[in-house]
């Protein structure tokens, strides 16, 4: 996954947690606007919660951003 993308998923989950707390769970759909404005970064994302690592539509936002900071 990109860089940029990787940085931003660890911003929206840390700011998550902060603000609900650490049982707090998100989608791939928190880091993109409403709006489909990059289809392929979307698609990029999806690939890797959905077919790489088989994650359910929800999951903890500490999970995910522990995943992405050890780089999974």
């Amino acid at each position: 996954m990109n860089p940029l993308i990787r940085e931003k998923i660890v911003l929206v989950c840390t700011d998550k947690i902060k603000a609900k707390g650490e049982n707090v769970g998100l989608s791939f759909y928190a880091f993109f606007k409403n709006k489909n404005d990059n289809p392929e970064l979307l698609m990029e994302v999806a690939t890797w919660w959905i077919l790489t690592h088989r994650l359910h539509h929800f999951e903890k936002a500490v999970k995910i951003k522990e995943m992405i900071q050890q780089n999974l």
